[in-house]
């Protein structure tokens, strides 16, 4: 099994791709979102709000309504970097040990990831 350095319920940022054109803003900031499930067999993570799919779902019981439906697609997590809250920029994510339990923190600041 692979390790990702994403973790569900971390805030990410976009950094390339199509979605990352289609989801930002007139400035150019990259679209950030928080992590809903990561998948490490297959080096994919979904995020809230980005990548979102037309879903055909048809009725399969009595008085159910079918229709289309908007989901997450699943993203790989190459082209995602962990947000940090005190640089409010994308950043890469070291390890730090305290008291025998690794820690994550940013690289550029030196906060600790949640």
């Amino acid at each position: 099994m692979k390790k990702l350095h994403i973790k569900k319920g971390d805030t990410v940022c976009l950094m390339t791709g199509k979605y990352n054109d289609k989801y930002s803003d007139d400035k150019g900031t990259r679209k950030t979102g928080k992590v809903l499930e990561v998948s490490p067999k297959e080096g994919k993570v979904i995020i809230e709000g980005i990548n979102l799919v037309s879903k055909h779902v048809k009725p399969r019981r009595m008085g159910e309504t079918g229709g289309i439906v908007k989901a997450e697609a699943p993203v790989y997590a190459c082209k995602v970097a962990v947000f940090c809250s005190k640089c409010k920029k994308p950043v890469r994510t070291g390890v730090k040990v305290e008291d025998g339990k690794k820690i994550r923190v940013c690289k550029k600041c030196g906060e600790e990831i949640k």
